[in-house]
């Protein structure tokens, strides 16, 4: 099983809900985008920047490209939405449809989620840098219109990473082989979902050879994650 540590059926579910969620995390916006990109871009080789210096031993050179990271922060103040959204630039804010003002900036690319309660979600970052640059600025923007806000308690929540293996796969075979881990319901979603326990990430596996793994708090594990699975993808490679 290359490393993979096999829980106990117990266990195996309790993980389900947190994999589940997970799993349809990926597979809206941060997922589905980490796949279309994956494919319409045939990344997952080791580049410049930060994954080029990654060092993945028994993977051929394949190295996760991180696509998105999403992160939280405290602004430690209650905020007037409406102020927010009548003033702030490329700010929208539909309270029918969903209670937070939508913002976005284009130096890093990313989304905000801004809460009356003073939380923010920002979605979009591509490094843990970029997403801590980019809370900054939210929060910067949001003080600039009088509010006393401060910079407390940011955290990594998900990092979603993809790359391609560069063969084909045989989902069946996995499913069957892999019980414990696995969730394969073609006619409902193309992609095999793959519950690994240690490091707890979800990889969605499609029959291209694409990986989408989602999950992580830190990208060693999106790394960890994909050293571990990959002999594993390999022993069921279609011929």
């Amino acid at each position: 099983m290359s490393g993979l540590v096999l829980p106990t059926r117990g266990n195996n579910q309790a993980n389900g809900g947190n994999g589940a969620a997970a799993a349809a995390g990926a597979g809206g916006p941060g997922g589905a985008a980490a796949e279309a990109d994956s494919q319409d871009k045939g990344k997952g080789t080791a580049q410049a920047g930060d994954e080029a210096g990654a060092v993945i031993p028994g993977v051929n050179g394949i190295v996760p490209t991180l696509q998105n990271i999403v992160a939280t922060v405290n602004l430690e103040c209650k905020l007037d939405l409406k102020t927010i959204a009548l003033h702030a630039r490329n700010a929208e804010y539909n309270p029918k449809r969903f209670a937070a003002v939508i913002m976005r900036i284009r130096e890093p690319k990313t989304t905000a989620l801004v809460f009356a309660s003073g939380k923010v979600v920002v979605t979009g970052a591509k490094s843990e840098d970029d997403a801590r640059l980019a809370a900054r600025k939210f929060a910067r923007i949001i003080m600039k219109l009088g509010f006393e806000t401060k910079f407390t308690d940011f955290k990594i929540q998900n990092i979603v990473g993809s790359c391609d293996v560069k063969f084909p796969i045989r989902l069946e075979g996995l499913a069957y082989g892999h019980g414990h881990f696995s969730s394969y319901e073609p006619e409902l979603f193309p992609g095999l979902i793959y519950r690994m326990v240690k490091p707890k990430v979800v990889l969605l596996i499609f029959v291209s050879g694409k990986i989408v793994l989602t999950g992580a708090k830190f990208r060693e594990e999106i790394y960890q994650a994909f050293a571990q699975i990959y002999p594993v993808l390999n022993e069921y490679r279609k011929p």
